[in-house]
């Protein structure tokens, strides 16, 4: 047989196995790889245009450690890789996942290097408690419920869990949020609000499986918010 045939077989062999590889990960597996490019992304931003003042600074801080954080978390916490983001996608929601998380979730990243304009002293006063409590809420959020899946605790429901129904939501949207007010564009609050309506849908569809399974949270509803506090 040719050698250029053969060479052309094991090309399509190759493909074949990356496209057959894509469509046996996880939900998990296709984020991990977005916030890898994202990382990627703000770092070809900083070699385009450079670190110009603190809203360039201090956004590739915020976004990188965030990135950062969640692929260390799962390292440290491994039993949240059996709990989260488990469903199966094929390689149209592995490259959606790409396109949408790594690429489209960096719009702020995007505005914020191309923001000729200092950061103002209000919006940095904005941006760094929305980051750090969001993340905080987030994590401990998410510490809290791992424990207790492993623990078959049953319904999650006090400590941090006790007044918002979906806090971790929360702490990632007041995330995003901080991006977005560093970034200094009415345009870069497309992505927490994108965000906003994939949580709306994601918390219809796990209380309505939250109400079949467990028999204590028609109370715990009648007791909590959803997803902001003192709101809805």
């Amino acid at each position: 047989m040719d050698t250029r045939n053969l060479h052309g077989f094991s090309c399509i062999q190759t493909i074949k196995e990356i496209i057959f590889h894509s469509m046996m990960t996880t939900q998990l597996t296709a984020i991990n790889w977005a916030k890898v490019l994202t990382i990627a992304v703000i770092a070809v931003l900083i070699a385009l245009f450079g670190i110009n003042g603190q809203r360039q600074i201090l956004y590739a801080c915020m976004h990188i450690s965030y990135c950062v954080w969640w692929l260390l978390e799962q390292k440290i916490y491994p039993d949240r890789c059996k709990q989260i983001f488990t469903e199966k996608v094929d390689a149209v929601g592995f490259i959606g996942a790409l396109l949408i998380v790594g690429v489209f979730y960096s719009l702020p990243a995007f505005l914020a290097f191309t923001n000729p304009t200092e950061l103002s002293i209000a919006a940095t006063a904005t941006a760094i408690p929305l980051f750090y409590f969001g993340s905080l809420i987030n994590t401990a959020a998410d510490i809290q419920k791992t424990t207790a899946k492993a623990s078959e605790a049953g319904l999650v429901r006090t400590g941090i869990w006790s007044g918002v129904r979906h806090v971790n939501y929360t702490g990632d949207l007041m995330r995003y949020l901080s991006f977005s007010v560093v970034a200094g564009s009415l345009w870069a609050f497309l992505v927490p609000l994108s965000i906003l309506v994939l949580y709306v849908q994601r918390i219809r569809a796990k209380e309505a499986l939250m109400r079949s399974k467990y028999q204590d949270f028609s109370d715990y509803k009648s007791t909590s918010f959803r997803l902001i506090p003192g709101i809805w």
